[in-house]
């Protein structure tokens, strides 16, 4: 196999490794959308990107068709404290079990569209359905407190999580235009290829109410992210 060393005695496949490594520190998840020539350079050496990653680092590189994302396992600064890392987490309860039924949402209707991870494009929606959809799950994981889980305060819970999930680039608003007026509920969102990564599995166990979970980037056995 040839090496990342060996693919770097070139000046154009050099410019293009310093450009690549670029794009996947620079933010959480590289897109193919972001710059499809050096995506697909990406994807033709993965193997040699991941060795050089994993040999140098101790780095894992995933990449699917849409997306590529550097893992760190381990802090070596522990001067760093947890709540100084700037990383995707959500500490409160609801904040985590909602991001968790934005997953559920998302597999959801993904089944109902038939979309696949190789669609050329992303699943859109409306925020009004992910409304509705977040407040019966709240209400149905939560049936003794069903009063507590209305319209307003699970809008109050999303109004928390969709700026953490726009930064982190889960989601991406999708700007009306500016001779139009939009409700909030018809604001439309697209969902993604860093969402492939999450399964919401963990939806489905059972809820310590006295509990305060925690959601962040962090792959599964799997390779997936949890």
């Amino acid at each position: 196999m040839t090496t990342l060393d060996e693919l770097l005695q070139s000046p154009t496949s050099a410019a293009k490794i310093q450009a690549v490594l670029n794009l996947l520190l620079e933010a959480p998840y590289f897109y193919k959308t972001d710059d499809e020539d050096l995506f697909m350079f990406l994807r033709r050496f993965q193997k040699e990107f991941s060795a050089f990653l994993e040999t140098h680092f101790g780095w894992q590189l995933t990449v699917d068709s849409k997306c590529a994302r550097v893992f760190k396992p381990r802090w070596y600064n522990d001067k760093i404290t947890p709540s100084n890392r700037d990383m995707f987490n959500f500490t409160r309860r609801d904040d985590c079990i909602a991001f968790m039924l934005v997953l559920e949402f998302f597999e959801t209707r993904l089944e109902e569209e038939a979309i696949g991870i190789d669609d050329p494009e992303n699943l859109r929606f409306r925020f009004g359905d992910l409304l509705d959809f977040e407040r019966r799950r709240f209400q149905e994981t939560f049936p003794e407190t069903t009063g507590s889980y209305g319209d307003e305060d699970v809008r109050r819970i999303l109004r928390q999580i969709m700026p953490p999930l726009e930064r982190y680039r889960f989601l991406l608003k999708i700007k009306p235009p500016e001779d139009e007026f939009i409700s909030q509920e018809d604001v439309i969102y697209e969902c993604l290829p860093a969402l492939w990564h999450y399964n919401a599995a963990a939806v489905a166990r059972p809820v310590d109410a006295e509990a305060s979970p925690s959601v962040s980037a962090v792959p599964d056995e799997e390779g997936g992210e949890a």
